[in-house]
């Protein structure tokens, strides 16, 4: 088991590096082409739609997102699938409920990526970064929570990190003063904060898996 969830973990972290590079290179030739900026601009999802769009449902949207944990073996499930104005958003988890990563689908265009943010720089199993960060733990998901909610105090007055899904390096929390307003991390070594600013508004969530 140890042996096909390493193998898991490194198809994973391959699937992020190689949207990265090739996300690099459409914006490139985008640039290269006059045509703007490209769609990653301040980590934030920057592209347009005709007036008359329709998103997918997010009955559609958990099966593209189940397509695509298939990839990485039968033993990897998604978690906590949500809409939100921009993207649906779904974790991947093992048998053993470990985070594995994060990922989005674009609601209008069916586009299934790795998640920006934590998800690619601090995910100790996935990073586009050789793994970051090394050493010891400084924070566990309780004293998470806590510098969570410390910063919430003045980024969303009221707003408390509800829910939250340890990932290698890293948790992420969702937030809000009654509903869910937004979606947060924070990181296991350093304790920064990382909003999920891409996301835009909070819909809705699906059903428990």
């Amino acid at each position: 088991m140890k042996k096909r969830i390493g193998i898991t973990l490194t198809l994973f972290g391959i699937s992020l590096i190689g949207w990265a590079l090739a996300q690099g290179m459409m914006n490139q030739g985008m640039m290269n082409q006059g045509m703007g900026h490209g769609m990653m601009g301040g980590m934030g999802m920057m592209t347009t739609y005709p007036p008359d769009a329709v998103p997918l449902s997010i009955d559609d949207a958990m099966l593209l997102f189940e397509r695509y944990a298939k990839q990485f073996g039968n033993t990897i499930q998604i978690k906590d699938v949500m809409a939100f104005s921009s993207n649906y958003y779904a974790q991947l988890i093992d048998a053993d409920g470990n985070g594995l990563g994060e990922v989005l689908i674009d609601r209008y265009r069916g586009t299934v990526m790795p998640e920006p943010g934590p998800n690619m720089m601090w995910n100790g199993r996935a990073s586009m970064m050789g793994f970051g960060f090394s050493g010891t733990i400084q924070f566990d998901e309780v004293a998470a929570q806590e510098r969570a909610n410390t910063f919430l105090q003045s980024y969303v007055p009221g707003a408390l990190a509800k829910e939250g899904q340890a990932f290698n390096g890293y948790y992420t929390f969702d937030y809000g003063r009654e509903a869910i307003e937004g979606m947060l991390s924070v990181n296991a070594f350093t304790g920064e904060v990382w909003p999920h600013t891409w996301h835009g508004a909070f819909l809705e969530s699906a059903m428990e898996e």
